[in-house]
């Protein structure tokens, strides 16, 4: 296509390293950068180098890379009100739920997180990194902002965007990372594009979906309000 040729290679290179990095579960060497990405290992190198030259990425004292400082920076212009919005909500969520809580958007066929919070008790906890980012037609979250967009999305999956509809959210395993559920509900604002709420926990933990998704649904229904944009609890939950 006309388009892909006028990208940048360099950029949608280290575009793709920040991706590996804030999905990635550990710091990752150069190593596994350039194996994760198949690139030459030179190559992963000097992207690695420059993007810590701009702060985007940290190199802890292994050599090891993660995520940088910076990027909270340009993180701050991102939907500012509803990142801001939704924080604290979240932080209700993790707390009365004991799971790692978060928000999402949709930009264009993506799933994007937002924001996203830990719970305090202790305990193992999943983390989900803000700039993650999946494909819609892949897990909870992503079903959740299909069934928030007219009813003609869905592609593939529509029969089961409907079925979110009908019931107000979504449930997945082992759709985007194996061994874990997630579950979502779709915040009832009118937005520019869709945004979503949901929680992520090991596969195995015995917990209630009806009632995670319960608790979700009022909380999209306090963001909303938050937002002031009205509405309440979606779907069959409300």
């Amino acid at each position: 296509m006309a388009v892909e040729g006028a990208l940048s290679q360099t950029l949608s290179r280290g575009l793709r390293v920040l991706e590996l990095l804030a999905g990635a579960e550990r710091p990752l060497s150069v190593d596994d950068v350039a194996a994760g990405l198949g690139l030459h290992r030179s190559i992963a190198y000097r992207l690695l180098r420059t993007l810590e030259a701009h702060r985007l990425v940290d190199r802890d004292p292994a050599g090891r890379y993660r995520p940088g400082v910076g990027l909270a920076v340009l993180a701050r212009s991102v939907l500012p009100d509803l990142r801001t919005a939704a924080e604290p909500v979240l932080e209700a969520v993790a707390a009365d739920l004991g799971v790692t809580a978060f928000a999402v958007v949709a930009r264009g066929e993506d799933c994007v997180t937002l924001a996203s919070v830990e719970p305090r008790r202790p305990g193992a906890s999943l983390a989900q990194r803000p700039g993650t980012v999946h494909p819609l037609q892949r897990g909870a979250p992503g079903l959740a902002l299909l069934a928030a967009r007219p009813a003609a999305a869905g592609g593939s999956r529509a029969a089961e965007v409907a079925a979110v509809r009908r019931r107000g959210w979504a449930t997945s395993h082992d759709e985007v990372i194996p061994g874990l559920r997630a579950v979502a509900v779709p915040v009832p604002a009118h937005l520019e594009e869709p945004c979503a709420l949901a929680v992520v926990y090991i596969d195995g933990t015995v917990l209630d979906e009806a009632h995670l998704a319960a608790r979700l649904a009022a909380a999209a229904g306090e963001l909303s309000a938050a937002l002031g944009r009205g509405g309440g609890a979606t779907g069959a939950l409300g």
